[in-house]
C-alpha cells in the first residue's frame, strides 16, 4: 500500500524560526566569550546590530512565504478574482476544503511515526512473547505434556496495519497465539443458528473438548482419565459436556504474561518503561509501553489477546470482542455459561479483502481516507455527551461496525472500480452516512463481512469448515431499537453541522471565510430525512 508523504507547515516553520533563533544566541555567545577585545576604531561596527537586522529580514520573509504556502496548499484561485478591481463576494468554504483541512492537521497519521511505534510494539511484544514460551505454566498445570503454552509467535492486527488508524499510534491490537496439549482436540460451535438465543451472544463460539485422532485406537474413557487435568484447570461443563472457558484461559494468560514481564523487565530498562494491565471479562490484557529512546517517544497501550487457531489464518479470542456486546447473563439460557463465549478474530480475511479492493481500484483510491474520516466524523459526534451516552454512541458506531460498513459498501456491484477517487471524497462520505443511518434504522442489514448470508466473499480464501457452517451474525441485532433511531438521529445531525463542527475544532482558522464559487458547496441529507 503506497505511502505519500507531505509536509506538516506548522511544525517546519516554528523548526525554521527557531533554528534561526539558536544561531544568533549562539553566534552572541561566542562573541562575548573571548574576553576584553581591543575597542574597534571610531566609526566601526561589530558586525553584531548587521546580522541582527539580517536575521529579522529572514524571518519577515519565512512567514511571507509560509502565509503564502498555506494559501497556496488549501484555498482554490477564483477566475474572477484576477485583474477584477470590484467587490468581491465571500462565501463560507466548501466541505471538501473543510474536510481535506481537518484531515491533514486533525485525523492523518504521520507515516514516520505510525512506523517507529510499530517497530516498538513489534519489539516488545516479540521478547516478551519468547520469554513466555520458555517460561513454566504457573497455571493449575505447572507443566508437562497437559500444559498450556505460548506457541511462540504474534499476530498484529487492527486499524494500525490495515492504514485507516487516525490521530495517534497510541493503541494496538495483537493476537498471542496458545498451544494446546497434544492430547487435547477442540470441537468449536457456532451460537449464531440458535434462534432462542438473545442477538448479543450469537456472534460467539463454544469449544468442547474431544479426543484428537488416534492411530492406537485408544478408548474415550482412557482419554478422559489422561486429560482430567487439564479439563479440571481449564473447562467448564455445559450441556454434559467439558468445553475450554475462554474466563479461565484469560485468567491463566495474565499470570503468564506477568512471570514473562518480570523476566524481561530488566533487559527493557534501558529501552522502555513497560507495565501490564489485568484484563477482564470484557477487556483482555494491556501492556502499557514508553520508549526511553528514538525520536517518536508515545505512550503506547498493547491490548494482547489470548487467541486459539482454527485454521486458514482464523482464531477464537477471550474475551470475545467488539461489537459483540456481552448482554445480561439472565438471557442465556440455562445450559450455556458466560465464562464459555469465545469470539472469533478473521483480520487475516479482512486484510486480503482490503488487498483486493485495493488493486480492484484505481490508484489514489480514496476509500481508506473515507473510513478515517467516518471515525473522526463518529468522535465529532460524540462531543457534548455526557459519559454514558458518549459510551453508547461509541460502542454502536465502533470502528469495527464503520469498517464493515465501508466494506459493504464496497463490495456492491461496480462499486470498487469506480467512484471513489480524490475529488469525490464528501460525495463517497455522504454515501457511507447514508448507508450507516439506514442500516441503524432497519432498513439495511449489516453484516459481518465473513460470517453473512451468502457465505463469505471468495477473495478472502479458504474458511474452517466451523465458519463456513455458522449462521449470519448481524453487527448491530444486539443494540436497543431507540438506541438505533438515536444514533441514527445523531449521526444526521451531525453530518448536518459538520462544517460548523470542523470549523470550530479542527483546522486553521483562515478557513473561516474565503472566496469559493457556490457550485463547490456541498449539501448534506435532504431535510426531510430523519
Amino acid at each position: 500500500m503506497s505511502v505519500h508523504y507531505t509536509l506538516n507547515l506548522r511544525v517546519f516553520w516554528p523548526l525554521v524560526t527557531g533554528l534561526c533563533i539558536a544561531l544568533v544566541c549562539l553566534y552572541h555567545v561566542l562573541g562575548g566569550s573571548g574576553g576584553a577585545r581591543a575597542e574597534p576604531p571610531d566609526g566601526a561596527d561589530s558586525g553584531f546590530p548587521l546580522l541582527k537586522a539580517a536575521v529579522l529580514l529572514f524571518l519577515g520573509y519565512v512567514l511571507l512565504r509560509c502565509r503564502h504556502a498555506v494559501r497556496h496548499r488549501f484555498l482554490p484561485r477564483s477566475p474572477r478574482l484576477g485583474g477584477h478591481s470590484g467587490p468581491r463576494h465571500l462565501q463560507e468554504p466548501g466541505l471538501g476544503i473543510l474536510l481535506e483541512s481537518y484531515y491533514e492537521h486533525e485525523v492523518r497519521l504521520s507515516p514516520h511515526v505510525l512506523g517507529h511505534s510499530k517497530a516498538h510494539v513489534s519489539r516488545i511484544v516479540g521478547e516478551l512473547v519468547r520469554a513466555g514460551r520458555t517460561q513454566a505454566s504457573p497455571g493449575p498445570i505447572p507443566g508437562g505434556a497437559l500444559a498450556l503454552a505460548f506457541r511462540g509467535d504474534f499476530i498484529q492486527v487492527g486499524s494500525a496495519y490495515e492504514q485507516h488508524k487516525i490521530r495517534r499510534p497510541d493503541g494496538f491490537d495483537v493476537l498471542v497465539p496458545l498451544r494446546l496439549p497434544q492430547l487435547v482436540a477442540l470441537e468449536p460451535r457456532s451460537l449464531g443458528a440458535e434462534s432462542a438465543l438473545a442477538p448479543a451472544f450469537r456472534g460467539c463460539f463454544v469449544c468442547a473438548l474431544k479426543a484428537p485422532p488416534s492411530p492406537s485406537g485408544a478408548s474415550g474413557g482412557h482419554w478422559l482419565r489422561d486429560c482430567k487435568p487439564f479439563a479440571d484447570g481449564f473447562c467448564v461443563d455445559i450441556r454434559g459436556r467439558r468445553h475450554l472457558s475462554a474466563s479461565l484461559v484469560l485468567r491463566w494468560f495474565q499470570a503468564h504474561l506477568q512471570r514473562s514481564l518480570a523476566t524481561v523487565r530488566y533487559s527493557l530498562e534501558g529501552r522502555c518503561r513497560v507495565s501490564l494491565t489485568p484484563g477482564s471479562l470484557e477487556q483482555p490484557p494491556t501492556l502499557h509501553g514508553r520508549p526511553d529512546y528514538g525520536c517518536c517517544r508515545l505512550s503506547m497501550a498493547v491490548r494482547l489477546i489470548p487467541a486459539v487457531h482454527l485454521g486458514d489464518g482464523v482464531f477464537l479470542v477471550a474475551p470475545p470482542p467488539p461489537p459483540w456486546p456481552i448482554g445480561p447473563l439472565s438471557e442465556l439460557p440455562g445450559d450455556l455459561r458466560a465464562e464459555a463465549l469465545w469470539g472469533v478474530n478473521t483480520a487475516r480475511q479482512e486484510q486480503k479483502l482490503l488487498s483486493w479492493l485495493q488493486d480492484q481500484t484505481p490508484p489514489g483510491s480514496c476509500y481508506l481516507k473515507c473510513l478515517q474520516l467516518l471515525k473522526a466524523l463518529r468522535d465529532l459526534g460524540a462531543r457534548g455527551l455526557d459519559p454514558t451516552a458518549a459510551t453508547q454512541w461509541g460502542c454502536i458506531l465502533s470502528s469495527y461496525v464503520l469498517k464493515s460498513a465501508l466494506l459493504a459498501v464496497l463490495l456492491r456491484e461496480g462499486a470498487p472500480a469506480q467512484g471513489w477517487d480524490e475529488e469525490h471524497v464528501v460525495e463517497c462520505l455522504e454515501e457511507l452516512v447514508q448507508f450507516l443511518r439506514d442500516c441503524l434504522l432497519r432498513r439495511h442489514t449489516l453484516f459481518h463481512c465473513v460470517l453473512s448470508p451468502g457465505g463469505a466473499a471468495s477473495e478472502v480464501g479458504p474458511l474452517p469448515k466451523v465458519l463456513r457452517e455458522a449462521g449470519p451474525v448481524d453487527l448491530l441485532a444486539a443494540f436497543d431499537p431507540r438506541a438505533r433511531e438515536l444514533a441514527a438521529a445523531r449521526l444526521l445531525s451531525t453530518w448536518r453541522r459538520l462544517p460548523q463542527l470542523l470549523r470550530a475544532y479542527g483546522g486553521p482558522r483562515y478557513l473561516a471565510r474565503c472566496p469559493l464559487p457556490r457550485s463547490q458547496r456541498t449539501q448534506g441529507f435532504p431535510a426531510g430525512e430523519p
